[in-house]
C-alpha cells in the first residue's frame, strides 16, 4: 500500500454498511418489553388451546 492510500478501509463492506445504515430508518419500532409480552401470551394461548382440546 503507497502512503497515498491511507486509511482507505475495506471497501467490499461497504454495501453492506449502506444496506443497514438504510435498514435502520425504516420500518416500525417495537419495544423489546412488547415482543416479549407478545411471545409469552402466544404460548399461554396455544397451551391453553392444547389443554381443551387435546388432540
Amino acid at each position: 500500500m503507497s502512503p497515498k492510500q491511507k486509511g482507505g478501509g475495506f471497501h467490499s463492506s461497504a454495501g453492506l454498511m449502506r444496506y443497514f445504515d438504510e435498514e435502520e430508518s425504516k420500518g416500525p419500532k417495537l419495544d423489546h418489553r412488547l415482543v416479549m409480552i407478545m411471545g409469552i401470551a402466544c404460548l399461554v394461548i396455544i397451551e391453553l388451546a392444547k389443554w381443551r382440546w387435546p388432540v
